[in-house]
């Protein structure tokens, strides 16, 4: 096996690793829906295009819309990093000052985030994941009487202090921020930074033991 052959794979690696693990302004393309509905709309998770790359998307914005197939251009804000810099400022929800969770982001960020790991685990309550997913970024406006809603509520602002903050990452349209008549804000899931740092290393010591054996070439 050539040295160039293991290069290239490293830096295949590399380019492999998902966008959305820094901050910064990335090109979206909205994809497609998993098929659940509440009547009016479609539910999360959905399929976006991040810079190309295939990721899962969750709402956290019923104020807005996003269509089949739309691009925009969206910057990436790691949960973690905005809360140690306590800076939300290119999110629609602690960017603009009308917005209800405005001196509460942080929290509010956390809690939707804890949410959208439940959706994998409760594929027959996607509906009301939504709404609370919704709800918390704009109090009562789907869950008001719904137990259920408020349940998952609850739940989230008794548990979202368990996740990993820089696992997440909120992306939000370019431009000047308003609450309304842009498009859609979602939460994604970045990757563990430890599992491409193993991966990459993996790769290399594999390299040099090959290399050492006479097994590799240049």
């Amino acid at each position: 096996m050539k040295l160039a052959r293991i290069l290239g794979m490293l830096v295949a690696a590399l380019v492999l690793v998902p966008l959305a693990k820094a901050d910064g302004t990335v090109s979206m393309v909205f994809l497609g829906v998993n098929g659940a509905n509440d009547g009016q709309y479609y539910v999360s998770p959905y399929t976006g295009s991040m810079n190309g790359q295939t990721v899962t998307l969750f709402c956290d914005d019923i104020l807005n819309e996003v269509n089949f197939n739309q691009r925009w251009d969206a910057n990436v804000t790691n949960l973690a990093a905005a809360i140690g810099a306590n800076n939300f400022s290119l999110t629609r929800y602690g960017g603009v000052s009308t917005s209800s969770v405005y001196g509460n982001a942080a929290i509010a960020y956390q809690e939707a985030a804890w949410l959208t790991l439940q959706f994998a685990s409760n594929p027959g309550d996607l509906v009301n994941l939504q709404y609370a997913l919704w709800d918390i970024m704009n109090p009562g406006i789907r869950g008001n009487g719904n137990s259920d809603v408020q349940n998952w509520l609850w739940l989230a602002s008794q548990n979202y202090g368990s996740i990993n903050a820089a696992d997440f990452s909120i992306v939000t349209n370019c431009g000047p921020l308003a609450l309304d008549g842009q498009v859609q804000e979602f939460i994604v899931r970045t990757p563990e930074p430890g599992t491409m740092a193993l991966l990459l290393c993996g790769l290399l010591i594999f390299a040099v033991r090959l290399y050492n054996r006479g097994q590799l070439t240049t």
